[in-house]
């Protein structure tokens, strides 16, 4: 990783939008592996379905597919779902669905001087804990090339789900994640601070701590907190003191509340409550209303089954007044370990 700072995005003018500012585009990579979804991928590809039809009438979407009779397949289940001239396709095969993760993060500036910059960072599935990822590696950059946009490699690992920024300069994310030694070993704290920092055009950053159960990703931000403004996060709850998400979720919101921004408020905090467990063959799942996605005029909201979805919806209406939310069944998705937000990444509009 260059120490040239001079370099990165950050001294060139570029930051990373917020999630709800305008799109250009959602990016996905079509679900495909069996073994990410055993005995449960025609449901995840129904799922994917009603997010793209939801998607397609709001803003573009882009989607990586293995190859010609993917392709056909695909659009065979989106034919009369998706809004009319709303979709591309890219043969750009993956080893699996988590664009998230895998995909390029996309900052913008200002000025019409190469407006749109892509980032694309090391990726090892999670710390190397689902080979074969070789395919995914190579998404960034087909992204960026995709996009004719220019590209940039931090040189260290870090998944998309594992920050979440305010577009005001704060960078939120965990420290048992970008911490931990089976992503960047040869990095402190210091150097991760000074990286993010410069390859998203952030001043601060917030660090947190916690997982929820059945998550495999080493404590994502984008289960347990996300910035709904530039000083409001939307923080996952678990009320029942036996849960055993309920002590790693209250550090993450006591962390939050004792934050304080650059120009001295403190972050309003909105609680999200958690959902029943959703359990498969006897393993809890990481189901989590903070894996919701922000579109243009759209929220798409993870929807399990339960009494707590209508909840939800209604605080992400409050959160995003103006916005449609949409829920998302994703009792399926979640076999594979992730939600919605797992499975998208925006393309922000740099026209």
């Amino acid at each position: 990783m260059s120490s040239d700072y001079a370099t990165w995005p950050a001294s060139l003018g570029y930051r990373m939008p917020a999630e709800w500012e305008t799109h250009a585009a959602t990016w996905l990579s079509w679900p495909h592996n069996v073994q990410t979804w055993p005995g449960v991928l025609c449901a995840v590809e129904a799922a994917m379905v009603s997010v793209v039809e939801a998607l397609s009438q709001r803003e573009a979407v882009r989607i990586n597919v293995l190859d010609a009779a993917h392709e056909r397949h695909v659009a065979r289940l989106l034919r009369g779902r998706a809004a009319p001239g709303a979709l591309t396709f890219h043969r750009f095969p993956t080893n699996d669905a988590w664009c998230r993760d895998h995909g390029a993060i996309f900052l913008t500036r200002d000025g019409p001087d190469a407006p749109c910059l892509a980032l694309s960072f090391e990726y090892n599935a999670w710390g190397e804990r689902y080979p074969p990822y070789d395919l995914d590696r190579r998404i960034a950059q087909r992204m960026a090339s995709a996009l004719s946009v220019p590209r940039f490699d931090p040189g260290m690992v870090l998944e998309g789900g594992s920050v979440d920024v305010n577009g005001a300069g704060v960078v939120m994310t965990a420290e048992q994640c970008l911490l931990n030694a089976n992503r960047n070993p040869g990095l402190e704290r210091a150097d991760i601070e000074r990286a993010l920092g410069h390859a998203f055009g952030a001043d601060q950053i917030i660090w947190l701590r916690g997982a929820i159960q059945g998550d495999d990703t080493d404590g994502h931000v984008d289960q347990l907190a996300r910035f709904v403004a530039a000083d409001r996060v939307a923080v996952a709850t678990a009320r029942a003191p036996d849960d055993p998400d309920h002590q790693p979720l209250r550090e993450t919101r006591d962390r939050l509340r004792d934050a304080v921004l650059a120009d001295g408020r403190r972050l309003d905090i909105t609680e999200l409550p958690m959902p029943d467990p959703v359990l498969h063959r006897g393993r809890r799942l990481p189901a989590s209303y903070a894996n919701f996605y922000v579109a243009n005029e759209l929220v798409l909201a993870p929807a399990f089954g339960c009494r707590q979805d209508a909840v939800a919806c209604e605080i992400l209406g409050d959160c995003f007044p103006g916005r449609e939310v949409v829920p998302v069944d994703c009792r399926a998705m979640l076999v594979g370990l992730g939600a919605v937000h797992c499975l998208t990444q925006q393309v922000p509009f740099f026209g």
